[in-house]
């Protein structure tokens, strides 16, 4: 295998290395000259694989959306959870499940966090797409908009709490709904 020395970059694929830095990748065997001469070794900047099967098609574009138009407390709370940042958990934002766009998911642990404004007060509506992530593994825990924005520690405790196993019962107080299909898988062990 052939060892090609890349320049550094300030194209599409983002990252502009220091001065004098050189980035060193390796070649794969059988690719094109244009290809070693790139270091072009992943798919172009902002492409995926194939969609997963939780994914649906139609919420792929809601979900592109309103990452570009995040509210208030969904770009303050990102800040404190992306990268890594909480604990080590890696979340991902407005991500297409099924039919829905979930708006903060850890999938390491199947659970997602939804910031609802006052609109989403007593809505049937959330409590069926609650229910459909719910059969589909995912728990659930809510919080209002006002609480990210007025409380965020408070918020992020609970968060915690939630993704360490230390809240694993519904509570209507914190709006958690835990999976169905852990809550089988529990009960049987």
């Amino acid at each position: 295998m052939k060892t090609v020395v890349v320049p550094p970059s300030s194209g599409l694929s983002g990252h502009l290395l220091p001065a004098g830095e050189k980035r060193e990748v390796a070649a794969i065997p059988n690719s094109t000259a244009s290809e070693e001469a790139t270091g072009s070794l992943f798919s172009p900047a902002g492409r995926r694989g194939p969609e997963g099967s939780d994914e649906g098609a139609g919420a792929t574009q809601k979900a592109r959306t309103l990452r570009h138009n995040q509210t208030e407390a969904e770009y303050r709370l990102w800040g404190d959870i992306r990268n890594r940042l909480l604990n080590g958990y890696k979340f991902s934002r407005q991500v297409p499940l099924g039919p829905y766009a979930a708006d903060f998911v850890c999938r390491e642990r199947m659970l997602i966090m939804e910031l609802d404004g006052s609109q989403h007060a007593d809505s049937q509506q959330d409590r069926t797409r609650t229910r459909w992530l719910n059969e589909n593994g995912y728990s659930v825990l809510r919080f209002w908009n006002h609480e990210v924005l007025q409380e965020r520690r408070a918020v992020l405790a609970t968060f915690l709490a939630v993704l360490n196993a230390e809240i694993t019962s519904q509570c209507d107080f914190i709006r958690f709904s835990p999976s169905l299909i852990g809550k089988t898988i529990m009960d049987t062990e």
